[in-house]
This record gives structure tokens, sequence and C-alpha cells, in this order.
């Protein structure tokens, strides 16, 4: 006989793998942070918020995300880490309930001219195969649309290995098609160099006729030259026509100088490869200013700029080739790919919808296919990195965003906000570094840190939600609720700057007047033509200077003192209060420590292991020779200088025996652009964009523009600075300058004298002035999407 059991209902004991439901951090001391302890619930969304340099990127990026990274490179093997770089644990004491972790940063895409926005996120990729198999004519394999890669011709015997043996077969005239046009390969453009600008005909090479940067007679160049039999002293306008032919288009030759073997190739050529193979913006500004006084960049002929065989753009679907897909808006080539039904292959064109519509849907549709990756501003290039994740199946990943909402309009914050939101609820846990309180308000959690930047910060003065940061009385839970007021009165123009049929990119024969001696923001949703319309028609005229958020060119060795030319008068005042020379005050000359040659850390190699990093032993990480630490100024040295925040050091210089009115001016400067808690001796690849932006300001303020633009100077404030940049712009027109700001900042918006608005939406939907005037005038006519949410913002 048998019973029947009923199935047990009771409540089952929780699972022991579900009490991992946080990531705990004990004891982080990277940069800033002072033994933070901190517990962050997963498969939930964490904002931390801080002023700048607080120590917010120092907890995330460079504790949790860092450590994560770590631990996943050492599970592979030896041999592969051998290849991949090290990473140096974080100054942490415990790390626990980890899980990979992807970043998503504000990082550029990299400067290569070959890349593109279709070939950084594979869409690229998608069309050549697509273009493969139902392009007509049939040109050939998918690398026959690529213009990366060249067609290749070639005869001779091939050997085939088949089970331990070798067969070989004679083949006359392979051909592996390429899409690469011949003419430009594959770049778009052709060069056109002056002779001119190379050289000085009425000198000879040893008198320094080249004037090529880099190219010194005094080196291996000279060796070069002679080798090759040029007459070094006779003035290169009585060359012979061989003899400028080889100096300027000689073809690779073998030659031995000094008993080296070395290889000469002509001056036209080797500038070729060595300059002009790279993004202009990417080389060095000699070289750049060289580049653009020389070189002239005009479509390739063949291609039209298109960069492709003429086979490729011979194959077309439906009429188009893949140059026209390629060029076309990405809103619009959804729309294109979603209309064709070609069963076969079904599959691709799926993925390639899903992919294109990710572009649309995350605010990147005015974009197209061909636009060149460098081009992209640090939002767009983020929100075209997080693209690939969106479609992911992978769950109970840790997705870590800086500043999503850089370059993003108030009207596509809010779809920002549901993209995190769909990371989050997929299963993720989503750590978002952001100051925008239309993104703190969706945190289910909230770390604050603070209380100050620099070594006044470095501590957690707030977990919990929203609510609670609100009350509680923190810097960031008192300015949570900050609104900007219209102004009751705005400035009176001293005159305009006209801007007639204006075409960059998207603009559409654009007319514009932009008042001069005023306070003028450009604004407009992503995408509408904003930087077109400044950079394009605003920045290359005379007496405009421009502050954008690009990388600071520089070595671990630069810093804010350095870059800012502040060490100059400093080194100086230690060399004429010591009687000696300003060269021993400088960590890259006479003064560095021979054993760490002024780095002031050493580096130990351990192989597959990570790179140990140690304070030099001999000069404990001050970077100088124990002499030079002999000599002070006003009771400090060298090195105890460059330790000083900026706000000390303003105070240090600027009574006493240290008294150095030229620093002193410097460090207003940067006190005045919010960059007072920076050390003067910080490293520049430490600092954030915002932080780069502002550095550039206070650099440039010194040099006396007539106009100022400024891109985005909000990137990377904290709520409680915004007031302080506001007052800085005030400042600068009051001192009789014009100021063009393009920004997407509520309260900057209100506080401007003159608005111009650009849309109405993005990309061919966009490029036209939608408004132009005073914020409050542009309140009450609440025609555009700008206006509705500024409205909201002064609550009108």
């Amino acid at each position: 006989m048998s019973t029947a059991t009923s199935p047990d209902t009771r409540t089952p004991a929780s699972h022991p793998a579900d009490r991992h439901d946080l990531i705990r951090v004990v004891g982080a001391r990277e940069n800033n942070l002072r033994d933070v302890s901190v517990e962050i619930p997963k498969r939930r969304l964490t904002v931390f918020t801080g002023v700048s340099g607080s120590g917010k990127s120092s907890l995330v990026f460079d504790t949790i995300a860092a450590e994560s990274r770590r631990l996943i490179d050492e599970t592979y093997s030896a041999f592969l880490q051998g290849f991949m770089p090290t990473l140096a644990r974080p100054d942490v004491d415990l790390l626990d309930g980890l899980t990979t972790a992807i970043l998503v940063d504000q990082e550029r895409m990299g400067a290569n001219p070959r890349s593109t926005v279709g070939t950084a996120t594979d869409a690229s990729a998608m069309l050549r195969i697509l273009f493969s198999r139902l392009g007509t004519p049939h040109v050939g394999p998918p690398t026959a649309f690529s213009f990366n890669v060249p067609t290749r011709k070639a005869s001779g015997v091939m050997s085939t290995d088949k089970g331990g043996r070798v067969e070989k077969a004679v083949v006359r005239d392979a051909v592996y098609l390429g899409g690469m046009c011949p003419r430009c390969e594959g770049m778009g453009s052709i060069s056109d160099i002056d002779r001119s600008a190379l050289y000085d005909d009425a000198r000879s090479l040893n008198e320094g006729a080249l004037t090529v940067p880099g190219y010194s007679m005094d080196g291996w160049y000279g060796r070069l030259f002679s080798g090759v039999g040029l007459d070094m002293d006779k003035p290169i306008r009585d060359y012979s026509a061989d003899e400028l032919h080889t100096l300027l288009h000689g073809e690779p030759t073998k030659i031995r100088v000094e008993g080296i073997n070395l290889t000469y190739e002509g001056l036209v050529p080797r500038i070729q490869k060595s300059m002009l193979s790279k993004d202009v913006d990417a080389l060095q500004p000699h070289v750049r200013r060289f580049v653009q006084r020389a070189v002239t960049f005009t479509p390739c002929p063949d291609c039209g700029g298109t960069r492709l065989t003429r086979e490729a753009l011979g194959s077309r679907i439906r009429g188009a080739n893949i140059a026209d897909l390629s060029a076309m808006q990405i809103s619009d080539l959804a729309g294109w790919v979603r209309e064709l039904d070609e069963p076969s292959v079904a599959p691709l064109l799926a993925g390639l919808q899903h992919l294109l519509d990710s572009f649309t849907g995350i605010g990147l549709g005015y974009l197209s296919l061909d636009r060149p990756a460098g081009t992209l501003s640090g939002g767009e290039a983020q929100r075209t990195k997080m693209i690939r994740h969106l479609g992911s199946s992978l769950t109970d990943v840790t997705y870590v965003f800086d500043e999503p909402s850089i370059g993003l309009h108030p009207h596509d914050i809010e779809r920002m906000n549901g993209l995190l939101r769909q990371l989050r609820d997929k299963g993720n846990t989503v750590l978002v570094v952001e100051h925008k309180p239309e993104v703190i308000a969706i945190a289910d959690h909230v770390v604050d840190l603070g209380p100050g930047a620099g070594t006044g910060g470095g501590e957690v003065v707030f977990q919990g939600t929203v609510e609670g940061l609100g009350a509680s009385g923190t810097l960031t839970g008192r300015h949570l609720d900050d609104r900007t007021a219209l102004k009751p009165a705005v400035r009176t123009p001293t005159g305009a700057m006209e801007v007639r049929g204006a075409r960059t990119h998207n603009l559409s024969g654009v007319d514009v007047d932009i008042p001069l001696g005023v306070l003028v923001v450009v604004t407009g949703v992503a995408g509408s033509g904003k930087s077109s319309l400044i950079h394009g028609s605003v920045a290359p005229r005379d007496g405009v200077v421009v502050v954008d958020q690009g990388a600071i060119r520089g070595s671990r060795r630069s810093n804010p003192a350095t870059y800012t030319g502040l060490l100059e008068p400093v080194r100086k005042a230690f060399a004429k209060a010591n009687g000696v020379k300003p060269a021993l005050f400088s960590a890259n000359s006479e003064g560095a420590c021979p054993t760490c040659n002024g780095v002031g850390v050493v580096f130990t190699d351990l192989g597959v292991m990570a790179t140990v990093e140690s304070p030099c032993e001999e000069c404990e990480g001050r970077r100088f020779q124990a002499a030079v630490l002999d000599y002070t100024l006003g009771g400090r040295d060298i090195a105890e200088v460059l330790a000083m925040s900026v706000t000390e050091a303003e105070g240090f210089f600027a009574t006493g025996e240290a008294r150095t009115p030229a620093a002193h001016t410097v460090l207003g400067r940067l006190a005045d652009v919010g960059l007072g808690y920076l050390t003067l001796g910080q490293p520049l690849s430490t600092l954030s964009g915002g932080e780069r932006q502002r550095l550039k300001l206070a650099t440039q303020m010194a040099e006396g523009g007539d106009v100022y633009v400024l891109d985005e100077p909000t990137t990377g404030l904290h709520l409680a600075d915004v007031e302080q940049l506001l007052g800085l712009l005030d400042r600068l027109v009051d001192a009789g300058r014009s100021v063009v700001v393009i920004e997407h900042h509520q309260a900057v918006m209100a506080h401007a004298d003159w608005l111009i608005d650009l849309g109405p939406g993005a990309g061919h939907d966009g490029g036209r002035v939608v408004f132009e005037g005073t914020p409050a005038d542009l309140v009450a006519a609440r025609s555009t999407l700008t206006a509705e949410h500024l409205a909201a913002y002064v609550r009108a």
C-alpha cells in the first residue's frame, strides 16, 4: 500500500549563496582615501557623489574596478599574463563580494584615422558581410568591402600541411581581395606637401636648411644624408635634379654608415609615414603646427573620400552601395535595414537592426558609421562603448560609469536614466560616479564622499537613500535642490559676431549674430549642431581662445606647476634666496634624485606578476637629491612646496620671505577656476576631463583673448562648485571679454545674458536656430525642449 505525500509548503531556509549580496570594501587608502570602509548592495544602482577631488574615482575605479580586473587577469595562464598589462593590487585591506567589472569611462576612442564609429562597434563588419552575400554585382568576400585591407596578388609555390605531409602547388596571380582604395590607402584623402615649408633653399644641409621638426644634422639624419652621397655644404637651390629627387623622393636604399647598416628614404615618404599616417590632433604641438603649415589634405579623387575601391563602390543593394549606407544618419540606416526582407541573412539583419536601434535608443542616432572615432566627444565615446553591453545576456556583472550625463541635454538624461535602470533590472550591479541631481535621483543607494577635496576629502560622509542624502546636511545634501534664478536684468551687448551660411556637419545654412561683451550660452539636444556652429564658425577667428576638455599632453612627470608655468618663478625664487642655479630645483634636471631619475618611485618588474611600484628609498618619494632639500624658501624646501595645495601655496607666496608675485598670480587663477584643492605636484594623468579644462582655462586667462569659448565647463563640477564657476564667468565678462559657453546645465542657462538654442532634434532633424534671446524670453515662450526643462528648473 502506498501513501501519498503532499509537497512541503514550509518556507525553505535561505541558501548560503544568497548571503553574498554586498560588495564590501574595508580600509581603502588609494590616492586620498583615508581608510574608507563601505558596503555596496549588489544588483542595485549606486551613485557615488561628492565634490571634485573627494575620492569618488579613487574608490570606484582605482579600488573596486581595478581589483576586479586584476583578479580576472590572474585566471589566465602565466604565459598569457606575460602579454597583458600588469596591474598592482590597490591599497586596501579587504575587498569582498566582487563581480566582473565592466568599465564605461569618458576616455576618447583613440585618434587612429582608420577607426570609425562603424569599425569601433562592429556595425561596419556586419555591413561588409551583408554586401558580400547580397551585393550586386558580387565582388568577393567581406574583406573586399574593407577600406583597411589592401588587395594583394601573389605568384609562386604554395605549401599546405595535411596530416604530416606537405602538399605543394604552383599558383599564378592569386588575388586576395581587399577594399582599400590604392590611391589614398584607405584614408579618404590625399596630402600635398608644400616644398617651401620643408627647407630653405638658400642654405645647405649643414647650415640647417631643413625646417622639419626633429631633422637635425647633428644626429643620424646628417649621417644618412651624407651616406647617400648628398653634398652637405652646397645650398639646396644649387642641387641637380637627381640630387633634389634623392633628397625629397629617394626610394628606400640600403647604405652603410660608420659600419652600421641603415636604410635611406627620401624626405617626403618619410614624413608621410611618420607624421601623415597619424591623426593630426594626436601629434605633438610643434609637429602638428608644422603639418598644418606644410600639408594640405584634399578628398581622394579616385574614391571621392569613401576610402574604397571602384569595385566595392560598384556593388549595390537596392540601389545603395556600402559607402552610401555608412554615410547615412544611423537612425535612417536603421529604417533602411528594417525594410530589407532577405530570409537568407535573417540572423545577420536582426543583429544589425538591434545594434542600430541601440544607437538611437542611447541618443546617438544622429551619428553616421563613417564618422571618425577620434572626433567623438567624451560623452559620445562613453555612450558608444555602452552600446555593446545593452543587448548582452550577461547578468550579475558590475557596470561602472564615469559621469554618463556628460554632453547630454536634460531631455537626453531621462533616456540615459532609463538605460541605467535597464542594466540594473537585468540583475547587474550599476555603479555611477555622478554630479547631476537628475541622475542622483534614480539611485537605489547613494555614497557621498568628502567633506572636501584632496587632503580634505577621502571619507564617506553619507551612505543611504536619496531622501536621506537630502536631509543629511552634507555639502551634496545641502545643494541637492539648488536652483539658480533667472537674472532680473541682463547685460547690454557691445557688438555682435556675425555668422552667415554655416554648413559645418548638420548645420543647414545657419545665420546668427553672437552678441559680444556678454555671457552667451549655446544649447540644444545632443547632436543638434552646437559644437559644429561654434568650433566651425567662431573658434577659427582671430582673438578667440578655445578651452575644451581634450587631453593635456605630457608625461607622468608633468603636473599643474609645470603646465601653468608656475614652477619657473618658484625655481628662480629658490635660487635667488639660496645663491644657486634654478636648475637644481627641477626634478627633470640637475636636482633630480639619481636613483629614481626624479620620478619619485622605483618600478620592480616581477615577470608575469604585477610590477611593484614603491617609493624611492633614497629620496623617499620626494624626487630631489638630499642636497637640494637643504635649500629652503620661507622655511619650506622645494618638495614641501610641490606637496602644497593651490590654496595653501597661494597664501605661502603672498607674504613674507616667500613672497613671489608671479607665482601668486598663477595660483590665484587656479583658485578662481575651482582647482584650489589640487596639489602642485599632482601628475596631470590623474586629472579628470573637467579638471583638465579648468586647468587650461587658468593658463589661457593669462593670454588675454577677446572672446573665450568654453565647452561644457560644468563637466566634473559638484553642485556646490557651479556657483563659483558662474562667478568666474561673470568676472571674465566684467573684465571686458566676451564669453561663449556650450552648455546643457540649466544653472548656466539661467545665468546667461543671451541664449542660442539649436534643434529641434539631432542630426538632420537639427542644425537650425530654434530660439535666440534672453533666458526669461525662452521660459516665457516654452517653444523648445530646452525651454520646457529650463522652465521646470527655475520652477516658472
